[in-house]
Formats: C-alpha cells, sequence, structure tokens
C-alpha cells in the first residue's frame, strides 16, 4: 500500500498542534477541582505562568461568594433587597432609602438586631444595610463585578488595601458565612475570601474577560 506522506505528515502536525492546545489550555487552569461550594486557595493558581492570567483567575475564583446569593441579596439591582436561597422580594417591601439602612418609616434595625434571631428567622448584624446602588452586583458577570468593585467612584471610595479588609474581616460581609438556619451559606470561608482578594489585589487587581 502506498503512503501518502504529504497527508501523513498534515496529521501528525494538527495532532501536535492540538496536544499544544491542549496543554497550554490546561496550564491556565487551577490544579484544583472549581466547586462551587468552596474556594480554591491562592495557590491552587501557580500552574499558571501568564500574572495576568492568574490575576484574573484569583478573582474568578473569588465571584463565587460575590455572585452567591447570600451577597447578591444585599447588593440587589433595585431599590429592595432580596431574601432566601431562591433570592424573593424582602417582605415586607422594604427600600434602600438615602442611607441604605431603609427608609425612617422602616429601618433595617426594626428587625435585624444585632444577632440572628433563629426562632423568628430573622438574620442580624449590628450594621445591617442595604448596598449602595453603585454596587448593585445582581445580574452582572464576574467580569462586570471586578471593574465594579475596583472602581473608586463606585466603591466608596476604598482603595485595593481598603477591599482586603473589608471582604477578609468586615463583620457583616462575615455573616454570609453564617446566615442561620435554613441558609446556605457562602462558598469557603471569609479568611479564605480574604487570602483570593488580597492575591488578586498584589497581582495586578486584573478582571477575567
Amino acid at each position: 500500500m502506498k503512503i501518502d506522506w504529504r497527508l501523513l505528515a498534515i496529521v501528525i502536525t494538527l495532532t501536535l498542534i492540538g496536544i499544544v492546545r491542549s496543554a497550554a489550555a490546561a496550564a491556565d487552569k487551577p490544579a484544583a477541582a472549581s466547586d462551587p461550594n468552596t474556594l480554591a486557595s491562592p495557590k491552587s493558581f501557580a500552574s499558571i505562568a501568564d500574572p495576568q492570567k492568574r490575576s484574573a483567575a484569583y478573582f474568578t475564583e473569588l465571584s463565587k461568594v460575590l455572585t452567591h446569593q447570600r451577597c447578591v441579596n444585599c447588593h440587589p439591582s433595585g431599590e429592595s433587597p432580596r431574601q432566601g436561597d431562591s433570592r424573593r422580594l424582602h417582605q415586607p417591601l422594604v427600600v434602600r432609602g438615602v442611607d441604605g439602612y431603609g427608609r425612617e418609616n422602616m429601618r433595617c434595625g426594626t428587625c435585624h438586631t444585632n444577632a440572628n434571631f433563629e426562632q423568628g428567622r430573622i438574620p442580624g448584624n449590628p450594621h445591617w444595610h442595604l448596598a449602595p446602588a453603585e454596587m448593585a452586583w445582581e445580574g452582572k458577570t464576574p467580569s462586570e463585578i471586578c471593574r465594579q468593585i475596583k472602581d473608586p467612584k463606585r466603591n466608596g471610595n476604598r482603595s485595593l488595601n481598603d477591599l482586603i479588609e473589608h471582604i477578609g474581616k468586615d463583620s457583616l460581609v462575615g455573616w454570609a458565612w453564617n446566615p442561620g438556619y435554613g441558609r446556605k451559606p457562602a462558598p469557603g470561608t471569609q479568611q479564605q475570601a480574604g487570602e483570593l482578594v488580597e492575591a488578586w489585589a498584589k497581582s495586578g487587581a486584573a478582571c477575567p474577560q
């Protein structure tokens, strides 16, 4: 049987290209499996050679928290918060108000006290309030949230270091991992989220595409 050496060379070349592309794609992924209920550590992304892609990958992992219902419920696109894992409209109907703590006749602190009230299934924190409208995340992609969260004009004039402190240590943010009975906590832990945002900020704060 006569061998078509040109055809064989083309097949081998295409096969090698495929292997190289697969290896490159694998190198841009963290070693840890992407589990929506957990957070990979910054070390898991060490195999990503490109610094900008690695920085963006940190934020993509962090976005598991930022796009979780525990966070989005208080970062809605409208003037009223959402409730529960189903993200239903808050009942009774409340609105943001001028300071994020509700209107004068229906302040957040009226029902939301210093701690979770499990008997009434009411979440609590001393600083319970709605995020500013400039920080609405509902319906946005990780890329959009990334650009938004590092923009001082929209994030309350916070620096990247401020964001590390806010996400990693703020007690109201921390409630997302201790939401009380019947509510699914945010992925991972607050400490892990803080480590991711720190790694992201210190590696150039690149945003995912």
